[in-house]
């Protein structure tokens, strides 16, 4: 959960700051959307690669059901439908007529 106790207030920040402060953040949520979705692949393909060795290595009697990569990939749907928001955000900031 996040702390907002010490930050500053928005307030006490001038009118042309605002519009900047708030493309920052929406930048920085993006980028940290674009992390987790790196993240997501790389787990998915950890777990591809490990599923596929066990299928070669073992008999042909071994089946491996997957039922984690349904949950990474909807943690991915949500995650892209998210930065899609946010993209949007910031397009509709910079096109408001103020500098973002």
């Amino acid at each position: 959960m996040l702390n907002f106790a010490g930050t500053a207030p928005l307030v006490a920040t001038s009118a042309t700051e605002n519009p900047q402060l708030i493309a920052a953040d929406l930048r920085s949520l993006i980028a940290r959307i674009d992390i987790s979705l790196r993240l997501i692949d790389a787990v998915m393909a950890e777990e591809d690669a490990a599923g596929h060795v066990s299928a070669v290595a073992g008999s042909n009697e071994i089946f491996v059901l997957d039922d984690v990569t349904p949950r990474y990939a909807a943690a991915g749907a949500a995650l892209i439908a998210c930065r899609a928001g946010l993209d949007h955000a910031l397009q509709q900031l910079s096109e408001s007529g103020r500098p973002a």
